[in-house]
């Protein structure tokens, strides 16, 4: 993938990316998804197709980009003042976002992405900010909660006909925090 984690474009190449950005974003929430074309968001952007081919190379990997652009949190995990509670809002709001509609899509997008280990640095980040908070209580390793409260989540958002129930990931939490 052209951009790269960490890296952001200055002056002209920002704008352009940010006008595709938006060009998709939009475009997905006109449309369905498999009806979304370069030539469309090329048009939408106001720039030639061949700049999108250029800097992504094709469709799945600028849906990915995208993807992986609107995962990127906007704010720390919620601070309840206990551990438990971070992680249960944390969980619980993983939980709603990844299986709407648009978590979907997104996770789907995200599977054709050329930066495996994006997602898990991404949630790993959210997960360590709570673990930072509680520095004198016995803390699970950040690899623990992504295998008990995020693998689960994912896992049933992709490959089941209904996502995690709230009193499940409530459960898997409290396995996370058994030592």
């Amino acid at each position: 993938m052209a951009t790269k984690e960490g890296l952001r474009p200055g002056g002209r190449s920002a704008r352009v990316q940010e006008s595709i950005h938006s060009a998709v974003r939009a475009l997905l929430e006109e449309q369905e998804r498999s009806t979304v074309t370069v030539p469309q968001i090329a048009a939408r952007a106001g720039v030639t197709p061949s700049t999108i081919y250029r800097r992504w190379g094709d469709l799945s990997v600028l849906l990915a980009d995208v993807a992986l652009a609107r995962m990127r949190p906007d704010s720390e995990p919620a601070n309840t003042g206990s551990l438990r509670g971070d992680l249960r809002a944390w969980g619980e709001q993983y939980l709603d976002e990844m299986s709407s509609e648009l978590g979907r899509n997104l996770l789907r997008d995200v599977q054709c992405s050329s930066t495996p280990g994006f997602c898990v640095a991404i949630i790993g980040a959210q997960l360590q900010t709570i673990l930072d908070r509680y520095p004198d209580q016995p803390l699970p390793s950040v690899d623990r909660l992504i295998n008990l409260i995020s693998a689960p989540t994912v896992f049933r958002v992709l490959f089941s006909a209904a996502p995690l129930e709230v009193e499940e990931l409530h459960r898997l939490i409290e396995i996370a925090l058994t030592h």
